[in-house]
């Protein structure tokens, strides 16, 4: 008889995530970290209140590791990480549905997905011995030893390009995959996946990007959960063990953990550029940007306090102020960076009526050119550390929010104390610190605006 039932299972997982809502004082609890002798990276908050854990995998395995004539590579492996498993031992071969029901059995989760920089799997589980040693087995497998169905691979394509001509219709798909090109240039960044691109993609290629990008040595491993540090490096050693078993397979005794070839760096705007594309609708859509920071910046948080005053803070800031409240161009307008591994893009967006994007457009490039000029006022300031330093708690309120923030540590090697210590260095930033981070970022001058509609429908 099992230890849990199914029913029981996943009302406690449910269950727990509200729980540690009423536990904040959980996130201030210190980041283990160590090295294991296979190479893995492994860094664990034990929080041991909730019989339940939070783990994340990743890998240096993203969108910008896609050959670019096979753009949407490394998503596509994520996608087939849940389509099947080859057999193993004694364990027989499951297909996506005998996967769902066994996950559903143990009241846990597991999935991959990609993003630019890194490809991750997350598995959730309740702590359990039983429960958490056959999750483990089982998401070990999905990591280690994917069937690639053809005909599921053929389905999914069909479906996936099928998602991307709809989207193509639309002025806001058109807009960011124009933005992209014009800000990122024949950066890995800026690829865009498309029903061409999908085309090439077969299975030899996921198995081969999978069988070179995916080693254990190279793992990132962030956990959270009522796992002390001994159960922890027990927990990655048999989560990695078939993928290490893999890698010892594919490499000479000794051979050292490959390292993939450095990328290079997003090349700044050289001058500014308008592109206009008609398309016909009621409202326009404009982007208006540049490549921005990358994460591991030492001006990030004064980036992110500026930005929350110039468009990030919502009804609050100065573009909303002056383009929506004093204006009426705009329902709503934003700023945003997408800091990563390399520079990600600072963003300006909007709609508006067709007939009104020229001086919407006037307005948020004057609104940001004197925001790069002076900085914030100091009552904007002290009301942007209210608000960030106010809202950190919801930052790390549960589970996942955490293993966000101890992934985020991991990924971009942040100080392991960096949670303790966020709300005292944003509450230490000065207007003029704000302001010269602001200035190094940003160049008003060297910027792509782009604007997509102008035409009636």
């Amino acid at each position: 008889m099992k230890a849990f039932s199914t029913r029981t299972a996943s009302l406690l997982l449910a269950l727990t995530g509200g729980l540690l809502a009423a536990q904040p004082a959980w996130a201030l609890l210190p980041i283990q970290h160590w090295t294991q002798p296979s190479g893995a990276k492994v860094w664990l908050v034990d929080s041991p209140g909730i019989p339940m854990v939070d783990v994340q995998v990743a890998f240096d395995a993203g969108s910008r590791r896609d050959p670019a004539e096979q753009s949407g590579l490394a998503s596509a492996v994520a996608l087939m990480a849940s389509k099947g498993v080859l057999a193993s031992g004694d364990a027989p071969a499951q297909d996506e549905n005998a996967l769902g029901e066994a996950w559903a059995d143990l009241g846990a989760s597991f999935g991959a997905g990609a993003d630019d920089d890194g490809f991750s799997y997350a598995l959730r589980s309740l702590t359990e011995p039983d429960l958490l040693a056959r999750a483990t087995r089982l998401a070990a497998r999905q990591i280690a030893e994917p069937s690639w169905p053809q005909d599921i691979w053929q389905r999914e394509r069909a479906r996936w390009s099928a998602a991307i001509k709809e989207a193509d219709t639309r002025p806001a798909t058109i807009a960011a995959k124009a933005f992209s090109a014009a800000v990122y240039g024949g950066h890995p960044y800026g690829q865009q996946t498309s029903e061409a691109t999908l085309a090439r993609i077969d299975v030899s290629a996921m198995q081969a990007f999978h069988r070179k990008l995916i080693n254990a040595c190279g793992a990132r491993v962030s956990i959270v959960g009522a796992l002390n540090r001994a159960q922890a490096d027990e927990l990655v050693n048999q989560l990695l063990a078939p993928l290490q078993a893999h890698d010892a397979a594919a490499r000479p005794a000794g051979a050292a953990c490959p390292q993939q070839p450095a990328l290079p760096e997003v090349p700044a705007l050289a001058s500014a550029r308008t592109i206009d594309i008609p398309f016909a609708s009621a409202q326009a859509h404009v982007l208006i940007g540049q490549p921005g920071i990358t994460r591991r910046d030492p001006d990030f948080l004064a980036v992110m306090v500026g930005n929350h005053i110039l468009g990030g803070g919502g009804f609050t800031s100065r573009l909303m102020e002056q383009v929506r409240e004093k204006r009426g161009l705009s329902y709503s307008v934003y700023s945003t960076f997408s800091p990563g591994l390399h520079a990600g893009a600072f963003q300006i967006g909007l709609q508006t009526r067709s007939d009104q994007a020229p001086e919407a457009t006037k307005v948020s490039q004057q609104v940001l050119a004197d925001f790069v000029a002076k900085g914030p006022t100091a009552a904007e300031l002290r009301a942007a550390k209210d608000n960030l330093v106010g809202g950190f708690a919801l930052r790390i309120d549960s589970n996942r929010k955490l293993l966000s923030n101890v992934a985020n540590i991991a990924w971009n090697d942040l100080p392991l104390d960096y949670l303790e210590h966020w709300t005292k260095r944003v509450e230490a930033l000065t207007a003029s610190e704000v302001r010269a981070a602001m200035a190094r970022m940003l160049q008003p001058e060297r910027m792509v605006t782009l604007v997509v509609g102008g035409s009636k429908p």
